[in-house]
């Protein structure tokens, strides 16, 4: 079992933190103001605990990154690079402006030439980035349970073993998990938000998940 520090007090940060303690783990979650948290550390039992973002940074084996994609470099500068450096961080976050959607499609504050994840590389180049959990609903992140058989996670990040950890818990939580490889691919992986979020948007469609088709 590991301790996960989940940054974010909104609904992805509580369905993943509830997801890795019914996996068994010992779960921080993290916001700027933790005494907001206290009845969800009430209800969710001994494995969880609140805290500031530095705290959970530097407490955590490993981190999950669920907060807005406009607040996410703060975050990141408010739990210290520091604390984050050499462990896996998984980020769940998109680059969503804060601007409404054009016809069903979300504006994003970044271009295809450079992601949000790359820019929270760049700013803790010691952390082990991993982009995942981005590209699906908070409905969905755990468990999944879809006619077409488990959905498919696509993630990237420059460390290989930081990938396999983020593959393992992945399998764990009912994902099949795809490998899209170096953190540049997050210029591809953010967009399916926009994707995703379509349906959503135009016609209050908001239960599917990815699914890549390949032969063996």
């Amino acid at each position: 079992m590991s301790r996960y520090a989940v940054m974010g007090s909104g609904q992805v940060g509580q369905v993943l933190a509830d997801g890795l303690l019914a996996l068994g783990h010992d779960v921080m979650r993290a916001s700027r103001e933790p005494s907001k948290l206290a009845e969800w550390q009430r209800q969710a039992g001994p494995k969880a605990r609140t805290g500031t973002f530095a705290e959970a940074a530097q407490w955590g084996d490993e981190v999950v990154l669920a907060v807005k994609g406009s607040a996410a470099q703060k975050v990141i500068e408010l739990a210290g690079p520091d604390h984050l450096a050499g462990k896996v961080v998984m980020d769940a976050t998109n680059p969503i402006a804060d601007l409404p959607p054009e016809n069903g499609v979300l504006r994003f504050f970044t271009s295809l030439d450079d992601s949000l994840m790359e820019r929270l590389q760049r700013q803790a180049p010691a952390a082990k980035f991993v982009k995942a959990f981005s590209c699906v609903g908070n409905a969905f992140m755990v468990q999944p349970k879809l006619p077409g058989g488990p959905p498919s996670m696509f993630i990237c990040g420059n460390d290989d073993a930081a990938k396999n950890s983020v593959r393992n818990l992945l399998t764990a939580l009912g994902w099949e998990t795809i490998d899209m490889g170096a953190v540049e691919a997050a210029r591809a992986i953010e967009p399916l938000c926009m994707l995703w979020c379509i349906p959503g948007f135009r016609q209050n469609r908001w239960m599917h998940a990815f699914k890549l088709l390949q032969l063996p």
